[in-house]
């Protein structure tokens, strides 16, 4: 199978990619090792490049990673030889290091207080700086992935204990982290002051702990959601149970990534208090009343904005259908298409439902658009197959920045907001109209259900992507965009 990612934008869409999944668990008597590999596949579409678990049985660690997807990289065998009754486990997409087998995760190093392994959902902001001071101490690194400098960096932190060595890292940690570790004796749950990426705690058979990305892993085990690691909050899971053991403040102004609602987490989820699904709904429902179109149909570009679309049909009293049927499994294979397949880009993933499209006049409802890769051809496809007319409606704001908290959001000359009007955005894929939800309409829809009781009321939200307002302070060399590129392949120097 081949390590190489597929970077040849006309063959795969160009979809937003969030950083990771992790998972972790203390559940003595239970097979931990099957857990968690149940756990990350309820996690699969937050990392489909490479997959791995540790576990501890309060003597060794045991690791087992590989590329590919979690029903490819695991088998009954080496799940049999991972015995314990903790362990900790990832699914990886990269941002901070390429595509190879040796950025896989967890990272597991011998250090004087015992094994170590981590699992890392994220980005640090500092890992540039913290690679150089580990280089200028003599620390050998093998990887290009920031989770290797967070390895080495608690391998040699101050302290006699972990708790203390978390502490010491978190200190000097600047950025995205969303951590699960594991040692001999515990799992750890570490989430950096901003809160930027999600992690949450549940409760299994009243004995254990679980720690998930997303509440939907818990379910898929059946643990009991529990509550979120709050921002700042380190909490250790051992025979004393769960415990909060420190962790630094909270920042003023908290950052979890929005995206999370309006694309990366699944939708039976919870976030921060909130139902993704319902969130969802309610942006396709302001998107309706803020672009409105006379039209026979709505419909959502599968999977990821089938909510949105039925919320906007609902508020605009439009029926809504189906018009593109999904291979769910062709953006997941290793295997390159060869020219002829190349050439019909899109075609590979969508097919259309031409009675359902034939002399409609469409509204297609999609989460966001990046480069603007996929929009162009589906709407080609949609007219190929009938449609009278194309009207694009966006629930998210123009992406016109790329992040750098965890997120493989492209270059700015990547981004196509970043480089045209919407006008021209809309002549460049053929639409017949094109709305984007306003930045203000995001953030009310997922304040009013705040309003509603159903979170906590105040909570702040990272929109760096559309604002250019980032919550952590970056340095000049960070908008350079030949340096966006070397640091995300990971071979920016010191």
């Amino acid at each position: 199978m081949s390590s190489e990612r597929v970077t040849d934008h006309s063959v795969w869409p160009a979809e937003l990619k969030e950083a990771c999944g992790v998972f972790g668990i203390y559940a003595p008597g239970e097979d931990v090792a099957r857990l968690t590999f149940f756990g990350l596949y309820a996690l699969q579409h937050r990392g489909q490049e490479s997959a791995g678990i540790a576990v501890s049985d309060g003597r060794t660690i045991r690791a087992h990673k590989a590329m590919g997807l979690v029903a490819q990289v695991f088998t009954e065998g080496n799940l049999r030889s991972l015995r314990g009754h903790l362990a900790i486990g990832h699914n990886r997409y990269s941002t901070t290091g390429s595509s190879r087998v040796c950025n896989a995760q967890p990272f597991l190093v011998e250090t004087a207080l015992g094994p170590l392994a981590v699992a890392h959902n994220g980005n640090l902001t500092n890992a540039t700086s913290l690679r150089w001071e580990l280089l200028q101490r003599g620390v050998g690194l093998s990887s290009s992935s920031d989770t290797e400098v967070i390895t080495q960096m608690l391998a040699g932190a101050r302290g006699d204990t972990w708790d203390e060595r978390l502490q010491d890292f978190m200190r000097r940690a600047q950025g995205a982290y969303s951590l699960t570790v594991l040692t001999r004796q515990a799992m750890y749950a570490v989430r950096d002051p901003w809160g930027f990426r999600p992690l949450c705690v549940g409760w299994l058979n009243d004995t254990g702990w679980v720690v998930a990305s997303e509440s939907c892993a818990l379910a898929t085990i059946g643990a009991e959601y529990v509550r979120e690691v709050r921002p700042g909050e380190i909490i250790r899971f051992d025979e004393d149970g769960m415990m909060v053991v420190g962790g630094v403040p909270p920042a003023e102004q908290q950052a979890l990534c929005v995206f999370e609602y309006i694309y990366f987490a699944r939708p039976d989820s919870l976030l921060n208090g909130l139902t993704v699904h319902r969130i969802r709904r309610r942006l396709g429902a302001r998107l309706a009343r803020e672009h409105p179109v006379d039209a026979d149909m709505v419909m959502g570009v599968p999977d990821s904005a089938t909510a949105h679309a039925i919320g906007y049909a609902w508020e605009a009293r439009l029926p809504f259908g189906e018009g593109l049927m999904k291979n769910r499994y062709i953006g997941r294979t290793f295997i390159q298409p060869d020219d002829r397949l190349r050439r019909l880009g899109v075609a590979l993933k969508f097919n259309p439902l031409p009675d359902s499209l034939r002399g409609k006049r469409l509204v297609l409802v999609d989460d966001s658009i990046v480069r603007g890769n996929t929009s162009r051809p589906i709407v080609n496809l949609l007219r190929r197959a009938g449609a009278a007319e194309v009207h694009m409606r966006v629930a998210s704001p123009p992406i016109r920045h790329p992040c750098f908290m965890g997120v493989d959001m492209a270059t700015y000359n990547e981004l196509i907001a970043h480089r045209m009007t919407v006008e021209e955005i809309r002549q460049h894929l053929g639409c017949d109209s094109l709305g984007y939800l306003s930045l203000d309409g995001l953030e009310r829809a997922v304040s009013e259900e705040v309003g509603n009781g159903t979170g906590p009321i105040g909570r702040g939200y990272c929109t760096a992507c559309f604002s250019g307002s980032y919550p952590i302070r970056l340095e000049e060399w960070w908008l350079s965009e030949d340096r966006i590129k070397l640091a995300f392949e990971g071979t920016l120097p010191g």
